[in-house]
């Protein structure tokens, strides 16, 4: 029986690998974010940075997470093979729960994701163990689970989301009233000071996150007392001007920040103690020193301060990341092979051998940890994932408007009419001069017209003052959690706080606000999501295997490996037929020329796709194929939502005309407006195949198959013709193209007389010829607006 359990280790183990290069994947947004935001370093430099702060971190990690072996449940009550099948669940649904946000692009947070599985496996195990004891009911689950963790985790996300966006907020609003957008021109002294703050949280932060925990917070800085045993509980008592009674009591109470050793009566502060104990001391020091550093750093060696805050802030974030949530990907696998080496030792039964023996603290191997790290390292430098999930955090926080990822819904517009009501009742109470005052220092003009001639993806998202409020803010926050011993989430805390800051910078405007609310508030629903999902997933998969533990397991396994497989290869092929697909362009020419250029490669673009688009169609309506129709839905519905996305960038195109080159503005609207008519015909052709289809109608007959295939390879021709007409710029050809119109007309009024002549004589299905009817009258819609997109651009070409 033994077996099992090895093989059970081993496949923990190769888990573990997958849930950190998953876990990395959806992380890296807490530590990349606002470096590669704002642009202040290259992205080379920014990955070196956050890869010595992972590995930094790996080397001062705090071990096993605590959560993992006694946090959420207790360890005394369960027996070794229960508690192998918790592990286990937790692990398969940890690895599917992050795979599929990653692939969504969705930040989610790794905590409280593994807190959840545990609790949900325990409390199944936990329900299993009393409905096969007749002794005991449901009330006593209490004895099983520890619900006053779980209390605590739930009210941390609460307080993490509300507590990180309003300070993230606050911080930045006053950053901005004293630096404005043109913070490079202020004082030396202003950056100086700015600087002495920042680096002086962050610093902090590092010492608070990374040394908590380790063997170097519990060296001894300096002892306190060595008078002997027998004096030592009433020099506790006036030391701390506490009551305890016992020297237990004491020490239970004081050996996080002091080393106390009751038999020869000594108590020694430790670092950790020092740094907890010390904090206006250590800070109020950090912040002069760091201050005049900065102060050297801006006028002797000229180089920005802004720059470095964000390197040591992003340095910071990394190194808590592998500090604080590298356990959240190997704790469980860790705990299970401790439990596995002493149920070996013991020699007891695997289902009498109870697992008190977790509720002790073990620390995790150096080698194990570091193993970790690389692994981390490596993902962080290669996983797409990663990047994609960056983007959605930098998206919603970017300075501006652009393509919008997420759209609107009721709970978002609602959240924006009424933020518009109280900033209204705001705005009438507040003083003309402070209000004057705000405005000038809101003002982005130099920087945007500093901008103007740079591409719209060289542009930072936003600038380095709210990266370095990010950073610095994130960091605050997670210090004073982890000092006060608080449930937090760096996830959650750092999304948050980008949050906050883009609110105050006057990031979401009212062109962007109610798609960004959409979007923040999808991201937060899907940590709830998480939560729940987590605990349900993993409380199904637990009592899955513990109907056979060997067989379940295995199939559990298989079936997780086939799903992350299958997710992998679906989201490298989205992403190559992404980079593949030739997208249309948004306009950045100022010349009329230009412009021309521009709409030439988009005309090509949008005529080959819409070929394919109108062939798909006629050929799955063929065979009858729905998948395949809903496929080509799902192709038009991107090809308009494009050319939304360029008449939606009108307005900065028209902007960034020249003078002499206004004139193109109305070239670029008459081609869109033929693009959009194009696209329309499209969609309605898309539309009423897959309608008709998915309805179960009749087959179309052969005879209109053959018909429909004729005209779809005379239109493959004439797009083709387009095709090669605008990729070669042989525009002297387009009066031969347009000549085609009336030949293509012929073709499809010849169609539709013979439909007629058919409906009368042999046709039996109404909705056969209403759809038939529907595809050659679309068609020559089609036609006409593709021919004057093509002397539209004639004209203006010559």
């Amino acid at each position: 029986m033994s077996d099992i359990y090895i093989w059970m280790i081993i496949a923990l183990a190769v888990l573990a690998i997958a849930d950190l290069i998953v876990g990395v994947s959806n992380d890296a947004v807490n530590f990349l974010n606002s470096a590669i935001g704002s642009k202040a370093i290259s992205f080379k430099t920014i990955m070196i940075v956050a890869s010595i702060g992972i590995a930094a971190g790996a080397i001062f990690s705090s071990g096993l997470m605590e959560v993992a072996r006694k946090g959420i449940f207790v360890p005394g009550e369960f027996y070794f093979d229960e508690i192998m099948m918790i592990f286990m669940a937790v692990m398969i649904t940890d690895i599917l729960l992050l795979d599929f946000f990653n692939t969504l692009g969705m930040p989610t947070s790794t905590t409280v994701s593994i807190v959840f599985e545990l609790l949900g496996a325990a409390v199944c195990v936990a329900l299993l163990k009393i409905s096969a004891d007749v002794n005991l009911s449901v009330s006593d689950l209490g004895n099983f689970i520890n619900t006053k963790k779980a209390g605590e985790i739930i009210a941390g996300i609460l307080l993490s989301v509300v507590v990180a966006f309003t300070i993230g907020a606050i911080v930045q609003y006053v950053s901005r009233l004293l630096l404005s957008f043109n913070f490079e021109k202020k004082a030396k002294w202003v950056g100086a000071l700015f600087g002495g703050i920042a680096l002086t949280s962050i610093l902090y932060f590092i010492f608070i996150k990374g040394i908590k925990g380790t063997n170097y917070a519990s060296a001894v800085v300096e002892v306190l007392y060595n008078g002997g045993a027998e004096g030592l509980l009433d020099w506790a008592n006036i030391y701390f001007n506490s009551t305890y009674e016992s020297t237990q009591e004491f020490i239970k109470a004081q050996s996080d920040l002091f080393k106390i050793d009751p038999k020869e009566g000594t108590v020694a502060l430790t670092l950790r103690g020092f740094l907890e104990t010390n904090v206006l001391l250590i800070v109020l020091t950090g912040f002069t020193i760091l201050s005049f550093l900065s102060y050297l750093i801006i006028s002797v060696f000229k180089i920005s301060i802004y720059r470095i805050i964000i390197i040591v802030g992003t340095f910071a974030l990394a190194l808590a990341f592998a500090g604080n949530d590298l356990v959240n990907f190997i704790g469980v696998p860790i705990a299970a092979w401790q439990s596995y080496e002493a149920w070996v030792a013991s020699g007891a039964p695997a289902d009498s051998f109870t697992m008190g023996v977790l509720a002790s603290k073990v620390a995790t191997p150096t080698y194990l940890l570091l193993t970790a790290g690389l692994i981390m390292v490596l993902t962080l430098w290669f996983s797409a994932k990663a990047r994609n999930v960056v983007k959605t955090s930098i998206d919603l926080s970017r300075q501006g408007d652009g393509d919008e990822k997420f759209r609107p819904n009721f709970l978002s517009r609602e959240v924006v009419r009424i933020t518009i009501i109280l900033s209204q009742g705001i705005a009438e109470v507040t003083p003309k001069s402070l209000k004057k005052f705000s405005d000038k220092q809101f003002d982005e003009k130099e920087v945007l017209a500093a901008n103007a001639y740079t591409k719209k993806e060289d542009q930072p998202a936003f600038d380095m003052v709210r990266a370095a409020v990010n950073l610095m803010v994130a960091g605050i926050l997670i210090s004073i959690a982890t000092s006060m011993k608080l449930p937090l989430s760096t996830t959650y805390v750092t999304f948050m706080v980008a949050m906050g800051t883009s609110l105050a910078d006057r990031a979401w405007g009212s062109e962007s606000a109610v798609y960004r609310v959409a979007g923040v508030l999808n991201v937060i629903g899907g940590w709830f999501f998480t939560a729940i999902s987590a605990f349900t997933a993993a409380a199904i998969v637990a009592f899955l295997i513990n109907i056979n533990q060997p067989i379940m397991t295995g199939v559990l396994l298989l079936v997780a490996l086939l799903l992350i497989i299958r997710s992998t290869i679906k989201y490298r092929n989205q992403t190559r037929a992404e980079k593949a697909e030739d997208k249309l362009k948004k306009s950045e020419s100022s010349s009329i020329k230009g412009v021309i250029e521009e709409s030439a490669d988009n005309i090509k673009s949008f005529v080959h796709r819409g070929n394919k688009i109108y062939a798909g169609t006629i050929d799955s309506l063929a065979k009858y194929d729905l998948s395949a129709l809903k496929k080509n839905r799902k192709g038009i519905a991107k090809l308009e939502n494009e050319v939304e996305g360029l008449r939606d960038s009108i307005f900065y195109f028209i902007k960034n005309l020249d003078e002499s080159s206004v004139g193109a503005s109305n070239f670029y609207i008459s081609i869109l407006d033929y693009l959009e008519d194009i696209a329309q015909s499209l969609e309605y052709i898309s539309k009423v195949s897959h309608k008709h289809v998915n309805n179960n109608h009749k087959k179309l007959r052969f005879n209109q198959i053959k018909d429909l295939k004729e005209i779809e390879d005379h239109l493959n021709s004439f797009f083709g013709h387009i095709k090669t007409v605008f990729d070669q710029r042989e525009f002297n050809k387009l009066n031969g193209i347009i000549s085609e119109k009336q030949e293509l007309f012929t073709i499809v009024n010849d169609k539709i007389n013979k439909q007629v002549a058919r409906t009368r004589t042999e046709e039996s299905s109404p909705k056969n010829t209403t759809l038939y009817f529907s595809l050659l009258t679309e068609t020559k819609d089609l036609i006409e607006a593709t021919m004057n997109l093509l002397a539209t651009y004639r004209d203006h070409q010559d």
